[in-house]
């Protein structure tokens, strides 16, 4: 490295310039890793949603005479 490619490096202009590329990049993997989450936790509920369903689907095929929780009723 030369010292006018280090002192270029140095200057005001190029350390603000990479603080904001850096800044820019945490953002972007933070809303990456937010999208991602956002993108499990719908999946999960999905899942959940559709095994309540047929959980629903199966007490009612069942008679409807045990309890939401697994306990029958006393």
């Amino acid at each position: 490295m030369t010292t006018r490619q280090r002192s270029a490096a140095r200057s005001p202009n190029a350390l603000a310039d990479a603080w904001e590329r850096r800044t820019l990049l945490v953002k972007q993997e933070c809303a990456a890793a937010s999208a991602a989450s956002d993108a499990k936790t719908a999946r999960l509920r999905a899942l959940r949603l559709e095994k309540e369903r047929q959980d629903a689907q199966a007490r009612q095929d069942a008679g409807g005479c045990a309890r939401p929780g697994g306990r029958a009723a006393s």
